[in-house]
């Protein structure tokens, strides 16, 4: 039977009640197709700086590394936020990301029929709407040298290779040729010298795709036409800043930014979770909906296991649970037939999976 090794980082806020619903998916799913999983369990964020001072151990960095895929659920909160930059919570993600060398990230935002009326938009204009941005994750301003924040004023530098930019444009094109056959790279060429390096090297990789069309467009126009008409986009191709920015937007048009996962790619080991943050608002209340990092879990599944049938199984059992009315409380108003917490939602989808 084969096995594969997992390393959960839980996190802070509501990461540990979405993570235990999905281990509890990935229970089922690998029972049901014959392979094994196994878990362990490390330190990242605010938790790690309380237990032990740094927000990513150097113990979970080498877990990691041995694993098969990283399954993470959400850092960060006020209590951290007057630390230093480098021991809040978000440098640890941001450390994780580069140790292992996961500089594509992949966030894709589609529209379940189900729940059209939890966008503002129009149906119209979300009407079959499926959406991949394609973000770099290890390069750009989160990345930069100088950077440094004095009494009157602060800096950060924002820098690109030709390598950098080359390799996550050929995992875009890549994705294209499985999808609608169409990229747009979104930059800032007419203003920063480093989006016209990424015109340049974008433009040179299409030459290899010829069956893909390539188009450029500014980030303050993408950013309007991601509500204006979101159906034009594809492949959404970006550097870090805008990536992180625009998918966030285009999660708002699905209706619940606790709907979409994410994958961040193209190193030793894969981490997959879901695109929004801790919520320690909600935290602890049993109500934060689990099915981002559900459905990370199956890209989890697909991309670092192989294990398409059971990717399949756990997407196609999340659309039967909306198809059959199961909300959480932040999409409740949207056609529910019953209102569920996480601990809830976990168990419907194990049994969606377990029965279909």
């Amino acid at each position: 039977m084969k096995h594969y090794n997992i390393c959960v980082i839980k996190g802070d806020g509501i990461g540990p009640e979405i993570c235990d619903e999905t281990i509890k998916v990935l229970d089922a799913v690998s029972g049901k197709f014959g392979f094994e999983l196994g878990y362990d369990y490390e330190l990242m964020g605010g938790c790690a700086v309380d237990f032990c001072g740094e927000p990513l151990p150097e113990k979970t960095i080498a877990t990691a590394l041995k694993s098969d895929a990283v399954l993470f659920g959400a850092i960060g909160g006020e209590k951290w936020d007057s630390l230093p930059r480098d021991k809040r919570p978000e440098s640890g993600l941001l450390k994780l990301r580069k140790s292992l060398e996961a500089f594509a990230n992949l966030r894709p935002a589609m529209i379940f029929d189900e729940l059209k009326n939890a966008s503002t938009l129009k149906p119209e204009v979300i009407d079959g709407v499926d959406v991949l941005v394609v973000r770099e994750l290890t390069g750009g301003l989160y990345f930069g040298q100088p950077r440094e924040k004095l009494s009157d004023k602060a800096y950060n530098t924002m820098v690109y290779s030709t390598e950098e930019i080359e390799r996550i444009a050929r995992i875009a094109f890549d994705a294209a040729r499985t999808r609608k056959k169409h990229v747009t790279l979104v930059d800032k060429a007419n203003v920063l010298e480093t989006s016209q390096l990424w015109r340049e090297v974008v433009g040179r990789v299409a030459a290899d795709y010829s069956d893909i069309t390539l188009d450029f467009m500014y980030v303050d126009n993408a950013a309007m036409q991601l509500v204006r008409n979101p159906g034009f986009f594809d492949v959404l191709l970006t550097e870090n800043l805008f990536g992180d920015i625009l998918s966030d937007e285009a999660s708002q048009i699905c209706g619940s930014i606790g709907l979409l996962p994410s994958a961040s790619l193209g190193g030793k080991v894969g981490i997959y979770e879901p695109i929004h943050g801790s919520a320690p608002d909600i935290a602890g209340q049993g109500i934060a909906n689990p099915i981002a990092t559900v459905l990370s879990s199956a890209l989890m599944l697909r991309y670092a296991f192989g294990e398409n049938d059971a990717a399949n199984a756990v997407e196609k059992a999340v659309r039967a649970v909306l198809k059959a009315g199961y909300r959480t409380k932040d999409i409740a108003k949207f056609d529910a037939k019953e209102v569920l917490s996480t601990a809830e939602m976990g168990s419907v989808i194990t049994e969606f999976i377990l029965r279909g």
